[in-house]
């Protein structure tokens, strides 16, 4: 009877897991994107004039986010997920708030550093307690539901915001502020629900000491074809996906004449038709456990051609039909598949260094993207070559990860059939 107790307070606590991290993902995603539809404002704001150096807000956010996802994930497998994610809070708090009270560019660029540096700390200890949490058979639905709270986050965030300053004229700062405060009520969130797992890591080394092959050491990580793949296709992914979330609502603006707060809702489009592709699909990747590489290249591969047609339609009507199937098949909705598989191929060690590693190389598309795409705007006059670019590099990524799974066939009792 005790067991059975027992057993139902686990199956509570990865549920509340799954609610937490998706709320957590929200509240990221909201300041992520609270700044794209008022670019015009805060650039007249601080008497910026160049879109390469609004791009380089994004950027430097990024960099800092980026910088910090193998630290904490070679901290979080050390000293817990709990001990890392709540100073990390507080400092995306911190951050926001000195955002908010900008007035230069400079000022502005170094607190976003700041407000990256508090976010670097989330993905790989968020994910290492849902794979050591969360039962497999139901890693890809779960993962999907976490994810949908960067579609929600994303859909507040562009609408929200394009509302509250373009229709009624509020201070973009405020935005700022209230970000701040989501932000902190996280903190405590965590702080009050989030389970200390230092034992469960510490029992799961004393078990894996044994057998090198599921340590996560850098050289394991580095040299595996099959996580290498993972890395390049996560790199095309996020390029395609953070040069859709910066510029977005500026090329609607600027080249096809959206206005107030339509900017906002056509581009929260893509969030919100993300949330039923991702669940639907990471349905079909859980029951189908055996062709997750088939749905990943496959849904890579329609997303590309819906960039591509996004900026290559005339009608807007059309425009709204690509954006919409964008979403629908992009980056929110492979990767919860993608996680779930690399799970299945990781080392069963140190799996928030996995992840970290994991998203580094993905978020290093997320530094380049808003910069390139600026530079290419400033050169040209329009972000549509930006747009083509992101569907090479995607076609590209998708086509190394299955030429490299044709090649290395996986083997051994833990690993997946691709």
């Amino acid at each position: 009877m005790q067991q059975e107790q027992n057993e139902q307070g686990k199956m509570a606590y990865w549920k509340k897991i799954i609610v937490m991290f998706c709320l957590g993902w929200t509240v990221i995603w909201i300041y992520r994107t609270i700044l794209n539809p008022v670019l015009p404002e805060i650039q007249a704001d601080l008497g910026v004039t160049s879109d390469t150096s609004m791009g380089m807000i994004f950027s430097v956010f990024f960099f800092a986010y980026t910088a910090m996802q193998i630290p904490s994930g070679l901290l979080a497998d050390k000293f817990g997920r709990k001990t890392i994610i709540i100073p990390g809070f507080i400092l995306f708090t911190i951050g926001a708030l000195l955002v908010g009270f900008s007035t230069s560019l400079m000022f502005i660029l170094i607190a976003s550093f700041i407000t990256g540096l508090g976010q670097g700390t989330y993905y790989g200890p968020a994910y290492s307690i849902t794979s050591e949490t969360i039962p497999q058979e139901k890693r890809g639905i779960s993962t999907a539901i976490i994810n949908s709270g960067s579609a929600l986050g994303m859909a507040i965030g562009l609408i929200g915001s394009s509302f509250l300053v373009k229709d009624m004229g509020i201070d973009w700062r405020v935005l700022l502020f209230i970000t701040a405060a989501l932000s902190f009520s996280m903190m405590i969130v965590f702080a009050r629900n989030i389970k200390q797992q230092k034992a469960l890591i510490a029992n799961a080394a004393g078990k894996d000491d044994d057998n090198p092959q599921e340590k996560a050491s850098f050289k394991t990580l580095l040299t595996n074809p099959r996580m290498i793949a993972c890395y390049v296709l996560y790199f095309a992914t996020c390029y395609g996906y953070y040069m859709i979330v910066t510029w977005l609502p500026s090329y609607l603006q600027t080249e096809r004449g959206f206005t107030g707060s339509a900017i906002g809702f056509a581009a929260a489009l893509v969030a919100f038709s993300a949330v039923p592709g991702s669940l639907f699909f990471s349905r079909l990747s859980d029951k189908f456990n055996k062709k997750k590489i088939t749905f990943i290249i496959t849904l890579e591969l329609l997303a590309a051609g819906m960039l591509f047609l996004t900026v290559s339609v005339q009608t807007t009507t059309l425009l709204i039909v690509c954006l919409v199937l964008y979403g629908f098949l992009g980056k929110l909705a492979v990767e919860p598949i993608l996680i779930s598989y690399v799970a299945d191929i990781a080392p069963k060690k140190g799996i928030g260094t996995t992840f970290g590693v994991f998203n580094f190389f993905g978020m290093m598309s997320s530094v380049l993207a808003p910069l390139v795409t600026g530079l290419i705007s400033d050169a040209t006059g329009s972000k549509v070559l930006g747009f083509y670019l992101a569907t090479i590099i995607i076609i590209i990524g998708a086509t190394f990860m299955l030429i490299t799974n044709l090649r290395n066939k996986p083997q051994g009792p833990n690993t997946v059939s691709s």
